[in-house]
């Protein structure tokens, strides 16, 4: 006669049962936990579903392993097993079609959760139109005449570029002077020994002089045009 559902031995039984798979009384009392039970309360009702022939059983040394009945389950043949397959390659294409859906949705979250808010926007708007107003402050100032350099500013600047510009074009050349010197008898690539020495050109780090040098002899120009 089967135990009570809410017995001890109701509630192991129910494990085991929905389980389906080898067991050990520590597991079951693991498991069943939230019921309160005790492991040697467990571990009695096991052997009494084994010893009444409610549960199969077998013993590896002291170890006992506790495994459902076969007999009570319905064992598919092989036209219901086949089914079965198809049943479950069917439901793992429609989970995949899940997946995908799923995916798509949170990519279309976090875009939309990227976007501005209506507040962020207008205090954006605000902040543009604040700096187009001061750009515009500044060309009607240079427009109508208005000088934003105090000249003795600008003459600081001009000297400054010019002596820094100059002191570029000095360095430049006693270096080539010094590196044709040391590499006009060498073996080495120069390339290779240039990395070696940790040296780079100006080119290497997308600086030429050309420009620099143009803006200061159009800079000497206006100097003499202007005296």
């Amino acid at each position: 006669m089967p135990p009570k559902s809410d017995s001890v031995e109701g509630i192991v039984l129910t494990f085991v049962n929905e389980k389906n798979r080898p067991l050990n009384s520590q597991n079951v009392a693991d498991a069943l936990q939230k019921f309160n039970l005790k492991k040697t309360a467990v571990q009695k009702a096991l052997d009494a579903l084994a010893d009444s022939s409610q549960i199969s059983f077998k013993e590896y040394g002291k170890q006992k392993i506790y495994l459902a009945r076969q007999d009570q389950f319905d064992i598919p043949n092989g036209e219901e097993l086949e089914e079965m397959k198809k049943a479950n390659s069917k439901l793992q294409e429609e989970l995949a079609d899940q997946k995908k859906i799923t995916s798509e949705l949170e990519s279309e979250i976090k875009s939309l959760q990227s976007n501005l808010t209506l507040e962020e926007i207008r205090s954006k708007e605000a902040k543009l139109q604040s700096e187009v107003q001061e750009m515009e402050e500044k060309l009607n100032k240079l427009q109508s005449g208005v000088i934003l350099v105090k000249p003795e500013d600008k003459k600081i600047i001009e000297e400054s570029f010019s002596d820094k510009v100059t002191q570029w074009r000095k360095r430049k050349r006693m270096f080539k002077e010094l590196w044709d010197n040391i590499t006009e008898n060498s073996p080495k690539d120069q390339k290779e020994f240039k990395e070696e020495l940790g040296l780079e050109y100006d080119e290497d780090v997308d600086v030429t002089f050309q420009p620099y040098g143009d803006m200061l002899a159009s800079l000497s120009k206006r100097r003499k045009v202007s005296r």
